[in-house]
């Protein structure tokens, strides 16, 4: 038998470290908080606009169908055509199911992915975000998204408690309020100056504007199809002007870098040499 010396065993080869480069945000962005009045005036707002309305989910709730016996199918293909009118009422029961009205339901949007997908089309003018959300990145997203369209968003505690029961959900994290949403029109003008003006570094412009337009076009003796007019083709207008006014004062902040690190896993691999083709005479 060869014995191994000691020593001379093949050591193992030490794994390399990888390196992963990432870019961080230096800003912290937070959503503002709502004083209690407003918070109550807002939710009682919403609450009634709602309930007037009558928008609502019905479902049913799922049964776990059990596996029937040989005397249960019999008794069951027996007495078939007695049960055919009960079938006729379960789909009569069926079609009912989903949203009253979903014009209405078209005008709203609901979830953070919907309300993330209309944002980034520009559809919304008024959002809200409920602040039971956890964690806190579920939507803080939506702060630089909807300050990037100028649209007035704040978050509101207790929403998903007050408004999810009354659609008929059992959660609401986020609510958007469409452009064309003409059952909202008197809610959105009256909640819009109770919610502060976002902050981000970024946007030297803010929804100030939008806040103080709200006010102006919110006057009681309007009608609510001028106050739709007023929120919809005129606030259009409004962000295109702030857009091409204050594109000069938009400032760029320096990205500092502290340290390059090289990726030891790429080696340069020195070019390779073409072979020539042989010229045949």
């Amino acid at each position: 038998m060869s014995v191994i010396q000691q020593g001379t065993a093949p050591l193992r080869k030490a794994k390399k470290a990888t390196v992963k480069t990432c870019l961080d945000n230096p800003f912290v962005l937070e959503w503002k908080t709502i004083d209690g009045e407003d918070m109550h005036f807002i939710l009682q707002t919403l609450e009634e606009r709602i309930k007037h309305t009558g928008l609502k989910k019905i479902e049913t709730p799922r049964v776990k169908k059990r596996s029937l016996t040989k005397k249960q199918m019999e008794r069951k293909c027996n007495a078939g055509t007695s049960e055919l009118p009960k079938e006729e009422n379960a789909e009569g029961h069926r079609q009912k199911m989903g949203w009253t009205d979903t014009s209405i339901r078209r005008q709203l949007a609901i979830g953070v992915n919907e309300v993330t997908k209309a944002l980034e089309k520009d559809e919304l003018l008024l959002l809200l975000v409920c602040k039971s959300a956890k964690p806190a990145m579920i939507t803080s997203h939506l702060i630089q998204l909807s300050a990037s369209r100028a649209t007035p968003a704040g978050q509101v505690p207790r929403l998903s408690e007050t408004i999810a029961p009354l659609l008929g959900l059992t959660s609401i994290l986020a609510l958007g309020f469409k452009k064309q949403s003409d059952k909202f029109t008197e809610a959105i003008a009256a909640i819009i100056p109770k919610i502060p003006a976002l902050e981000v570094p970024w946007f030297q412009y803010r929804t100030e504007e939008s806040v103080d337009f709200a006010h102006e076009g919110s006057s009681e003796n309007e009608e609510p199809e001028q106050l739709a007019e007023v929120l919809g083709d005129e606030f259009v207008s409004l962000k295109r002007k702030r857009m091409e006014s204050n594109l000069s004062n938009v400032i760029l902040q320096p990205m500092k870098i502290k340290k390059l690190v090289p990726n030891p896993n790429k080696i340069k691999k020195p070019p390779r040499k073409k072979k020539k083709a042989f010229q045949h005479n």
